[in-house]
């Protein structure tokens, strides 16, 4: 039995001709916009949204806000692994990489990688293995190795050869801050990120993260109606340009205001107190398709489908590798 962990990584490109493979994690924001009869103009209008909040953001030189374009590529892992003398592959997590076309120059600045974040173990921890143990309790309740396995294989991926092979710099992910949360604007304020929000306690999305190794910071840009939640390693605001966080913002928040709309979407921007709500009336749908519901229930199958072919069969050996693998540090 190997005791060590290998990945591999494929890239395919996300534009208005992108059509979901069929090893494709279908609850990807990005999956499930490439889906049904409007597909393509779903596409096109997103990814027109994103150059344009780009444009907004890096306004600098840029008179008639059009210089800029985004190019997105879609970062699928899998992991590679021996079991009973055999090799065995899982397709363990999808993430956004980012390019930067100046149209008036020619040049491609490289973005942030990161940015969504999908990965089938984490399907399996939050829509199978918390309601399992939840079933029978009166009180929710959170296994206290919560996360491990997840965090650990997140983290050996970041320090592999096939990482640091694409990759120069730590990923930044950006997703929309909790519902079960109240948020405080605070004092600090950075030029594209926004003002600083911050909250009392870690939600269970933020320790799911940390076990990752990434911790959270909440700014809402300039022109947003919400804070998002930025995980990351290093320093946020001075490891990464200028325009590499323009990039991560204006894609991100382009997926928020088309699933959920009524965080990012809004016709008046967060307060200096703030508690995100899903029952906000006072938002605006944007022209593209997106099934919430169909997302939840496909992340029960796909949940279901990393108990079937990756926990269960192979608990053994993940469990062996995983005690040998070093807590995250801080």
């Amino acid at each position: 039995m190997a005791n060590e962990f290998t990945f591999s990584i494929t890239t395919t490109r996300f534009d208005e001709d992108y059509v979901p493979s069929r090893s494709s994690r279908a609850t990807t924001n990005f999956s499930n916009l490439a889906r049904g009869d409007d597909r393509k103009q779903n596409l096109r209008n997103a990814l027109t949204m994103i150059d344009r909040r780009f444009n907004d953001l890096a306004h600098w030189d840029n008179p008639d806000r059009e210089r800029y374009a985004v190019e997105l590529e879609i970062i699928s892992v899998e992991l590679q692994f021996t079991a009973s003398g055999e090799g065995k592959e899982f397709p363990l997590l999808e993430i956004l990489d980012v390019q930067i076309l100046d149209t008036r120059t020619g040049q491609r600045h490289r973005g942030i990688v990161g940015n969504n974040f999908s990965s089938y173990v984490r399907d399996f921890d939050f829509s199978v293995l918390l309601p399992t143990v939840n079933e029978t309790t009166t009180t929710f309740t959170v296994p206290d190795d919560f996360g491990e396995l997840h965090g650990k294989l997140f983290r050996c991926f970041l320090e592999s050869a096939a990482y640091q092979e694409h990759f120069p710099a730590p990923p930044v992910i950006c997703i929309s801050v909790s519902t079960s949360k109240t948020y405080h604007r605070t004092e600090n304020h950075h030029p594209v990120l926004g003002v600083e929000y911050r909250q009392e306690k870690s939600s269970l999305t933020d320790a799911y993260f940390h076990r990752m190794g990434l911790r959270a910071r909440y700014f809402m840009p300039p022109g947003s109606s919400a804070p998002l939640a930025f995980y990351f390693r290093g320093d946020l605001l001075n490891d990464y340009p200028n325009l590499q966080l323009i990039g991560t913002i204006s894609t991100m928040e382009t997926f928020q205001k088309i699933y959920r709309p009524e965080i990012y979407n809004t016709n008046s921007a967060a307060g200096s107190v703030y508690r995100p709500s899903l029952d906000q009336p006072d938002y605006s749908r944007t022209q593209i398709a997106y099934d919430r519901d169909e997302r939840a229930h496909l992340a029960i199958t796909q949940g279901k489908y990393t108990e079937e072919h990756l926990v269960k069969p192979h608990r053994r050996v993940l469990e062996q590798w995983a005690a040998n693998y070093p807590a995250p540090v801080g």
